[in-house]
């Protein structure tokens, strides 16, 4: 075992000991939400009016039902909320002229610290009516409700609220409203720094998921199954408290391997051996932030102290195609322009890459520029055509063809880790995996 690769390991263990008691320290349902209700407050003040600036809305409505809840609407409540309650309606407002932003909740309560209640029953028992009522007085120019055809996750007005505002407001507003597609898109994929602090140890605590799951204290050769370290990384993230926002994958490539499992499915399970190129895809939930991961591990067969030169080229080569993508992140630029822009370039550099980077935050494939589909590597339509902005996040998920004289045959090295988009530098969250875990 190479020296370096032993200190690491050492060093895991003294950092992430490999019990579930001694993993990064978790924060408390508590403070995880007194967390959420301070980042919403800071959020309000200093993401939303830009938002409105940038977007040139002067009010945007989230209306929702229980049970029925629009995605950005549920990034808006307080912490102690598990939903809305009856019918809620958010109203945020930019009077212009440098004037802070009205947030009002047409609601029988209000909506955590940021949405002051503004309607009251007892007056107006009808809260159409009193919705109505509050856009009129401000005589607003643009209303944008959350309802697009292409971002699942700003179309969450339901087509009866739909109907219902338009129904109750003066025919004159009507023509007012607009789609908000770039207001929630915003919103999702905006990070503040103090949520980037977060997402550093929210990243630490799936790393050390994924190191444990890729250890002789998860893994023995010839009888441990692949289905079997997935269900350890589903049982260990549940003892921890944490959500799976998908069933992770854990799969091999060997030489005795007949051909790559297809993206359609799920790779079956199999019985781990010496000689295997092992490779998972897991994410977690916590504090509201997701991650994805993809790392890749090698198990060694008797007499081996480190992985063969031809897998750890092989890395080598799927962390240059990583280095192609993101040093082509420039704000503005479309998904579908990083896109070429990398394969061009990594191509030329006598790369095979596949690239299928996705925006990653409050939601796993989350909202903002899409960088490919593995099935779509001419460009996305649309959500690919959504340009970089800063202070957002992704998964930068692609995978490398290498042919291996050693096996004859092509492998795919498969990668995926999160990273931060500044607006002037990329950087992995919580590093990324540099060389391969190794299993005895």
């Amino acid at each position: 075992m190479r020296k370096h690769h032993l200190i690491y390991l050492l060093l895991l263990c003294l950092v992430f000991p490999l019990s579930a008691q001694d993993y990064p320290a978790m924060l408390s349902l508590e403070r995880q939400t007194e967390l959420h209700d301070a980042w919403l407050t800071e959020r309000a003040q200093t993401v939303l009016p830009m938002l409105m600036k940038r977007a040139e809305v002067d009010m945007w409505l989230l209306i929702s039902r229980e049970y029925n809840e629009d995605p950005v609407l549920n990034t808006m409540l307080p912490g102690k909320w598990m939903g809305a309650r009856r019918t809620t309606m958010l109203l945020i407002y930019d009077p212009g002229n440098g004037q802070p932003l009205e947030t009002l909740a047409c609601a029988r309560y209000a909506v955590g610290d940021v949405f002051k209640k503004a309607w009251d029953p007892e007056a107006q028992p009808d809260q159409w009516a009193a919705l109505s009522q509050l856009i009129t007085d401000r005589n607003p120019k643009k209303i944008a409700v959350n309802r697009s055809p292409d971002f699942g996750l700003a179309d969450g007005i339901s087509s009866y609220h739909y109907d219902k505002l338009r129904e109750s407001m003066p025919t004159s507003y009507r023509d007012r409203i607009v789609n908000g597609d770039k207001l929630a898109i915003g919103w999702l994929e905006t990070r503040t720094p103090s949520e980037m602090t977060v997402y550093r140890q929210v990243m630490a605590v799936a790393h050390a998921i994924i190191a444990e799951a890729f250890s002789n204290k998860v893994i023995t050769p010839g009888v441990t199954t692949t289905d079997e370290v997935v269900w350890f990384m589903r049982e260990r993230s549940n003892k921890l408290g944490l959500g799976v926002w998908f069933h992770p994958t854990v799969d091999v490539q060997r030489k005795e391997q007949d051909e790559l499992y297809a993206f359609s499915g799920r790779p079956g399970s199999v019985v781990i051996q010496p000689g295997d190129l092992l490779h998972c895809d897991f994410g977690i939930t916590y504090c509201g932030l997701n991650t994805d991961t993809q790392h890749n591990a090698y198990v060694l067969k008797p007499g081996e102290d480190e992985a063969p030169a031809f897998l750890v080229d092989a890395f080598r080569q799927g962390m240059e195609t990583m280095d192609v993508l993101t040093a082509e992140y420039k704000n503005g630029r479309t998904g579908n322009e990083l896109l070429a822009a990398a394969l061009a370039k990594g191509k030329a550099k006598g790369l095979r890459p596949t690239i299928y980077t996705h925006p990653i935050g409050y939601h796993g494939h989350g909202a903002g520029p899409t960088v490919g589909l593995w099935d779509q590597q001419g460009g996305v339509p649309v959500r690919g055509d959504y340009p970089l902005h800063p202070n957002t996040a992704y998964s930068i998920e692609l995978n490398t063809k290498v042919y291996l004289d050693a096996w004859g045959k092509d492998i795919r090295m498969m990668m995926e880790e999160d990273g931060y988009w500044d607006g002037k530098t990329f950087r992995y969250i919580d590093g990324r995996q540099t060389e391969l875990y190794l299993i005895r």
